[in-house]
């Protein structure tokens, strides 16, 4: 079965993360996630029916928002090729470019884009660019206890929430949910922080998109996995966090976020799919690629599983937004995945 290092998640606990990214997608938006996994289903090219024997274990490094999805595809793929070992390391997406450049993976799970300096780093090695092939969108979700009253938040309220410098909102800090517009009891309790840790694509993203890249407030709480936020969240009725939305689940409860024009747009797979919502993002796998070269067995039916029909409709099932098909055609043509 897959393996996951350093941090273990068996087969057993892989599905209890999915089955309750299947809540989440169920809250969010039911009707839509399974429209969209049915149009790939009927458009989408199917994974390859015969494909060449494979034998051996494909190492992927990275994202722990990624790390359910890619436990999924990789015991769909096992079934199909018993001789295929999946073995994940969930240590975030900022190791994924060092283990590239020093060549311990050739693949990598990433909850957002390389910077500069990391493909630089990566083109300096080995004088040809890392190939970022999409596989999913999400939407970095914030959320907070299921009995809180709050609804909405803005990106500037948020800055002025968890940032000590204030960059993006420029007024003073937020520390107490009645400035947040909550009365009674409410009103006078303290916000408590939940995050992730530095490591992470997710925390990279929120600092990028919502802090204008200024720095945390040293009372944010800090976890390696997205699950262990919702889990803080979930046990502390005053706290706040954020993380991708297949993890979240009935516990904790979404907020919209309310955009330039003053509306409140939820974190939906609609709101995803139209650009709507603010913290949309892409998840993306990189691949140490040579130009003009065919990808490895191992890598070869890992990708044409991802980037099928079938693989796309895991990505709803994990509480994801499926690519658009055009997306996925590209993708696939990158890998030349359709010239075998």
């Amino acid at each position: 079965m897959a393996i996951l290092e350093p941090f273990a998640m068996p087969a057993r606990r892989c599905a209890r993360l999915v089955e309750i990214s299947n809540v989440a997608t169920h809250r969010l938006a039911p009707v839509l996630a399974s429209l969209l996994a049915w149009a790939l289903l009927v458009t989408l090219p199917a994974a390859r029916a015969e494909a060449p024997r494979v034998v051996g274990a494909l190492e992927v490094v990275g994202s722990d928002t990624l790390a359910p999805l890619m436990m999924a595809w990789g015991e769909q793929l096992e079934r199909r090729y018993p001789g295929l070992r999946l073995q994940l390391q969930a240590t975030g997406s900022a190791t994924v470019p060092p283990a590239l450049v020093e060549g311990t993976s050739r693949v990598g799970a990433m909850s957002r884009r390389m910077t500069a300096d990391e493909r630089a780093a990566f083109v300096n090695r080995y004088a040809y660019p890392p190939l970022a092939v999409p596989v999913a969108l999400d939407s970095l979700t914030v959320f907070v206890h299921r009995n809180n009253p709050l609804e909405a938040i803005s990106l500037a309220e948020l800055d002025a929430v968890f940032s000590e410098t204030r960059r993006c909102a420029g007024g003073g800090p937020i520390r107490a949910w009645g400035e947040l517009g909550l009365k009674g009891r409410w009103q006078e309790r303290r916000i408590a922080l939940h995050g992730r840790n530095s490591a992470s694509g997710t925390y990279g993203v929120f600092k990028g998109e919502v802090l204008c890249h200024g720095d945390f407030r040293p009372a944010t709480n800090e976890y390696p996995g997205s699950s262990a936020v919702v889990a803080a969240v979930a046990d502390n009725v005053t706290g706040i966090g954020y993380v991708g939305m297949g993890y979240l689940n009935a516990m904790v409860k979404p907020l919209a976020l309310v955009d330039n024009a003053g509306r409140r747009v939820p974190p939906t797979p609609r709101s995803v799919v139209r650009g709507t919502y603010p913290l949309t993002r892409t998840l993306y796998l990189y691949v140490n690629l040579p130009p003009e070269e065919r990808l490895p067995a191992l890598e070869q039916v890992f990708f044409d599983w991802v980037l099928s029909a079938s693989g796309q409709a895991s990505v709803a099932e994990a509480g994801f937004v499926p690519l658009a098909e055009a997306t996925l055609r590209q993708a696939r043509r990158k890998l030349r995945l359709d010239d075998l």
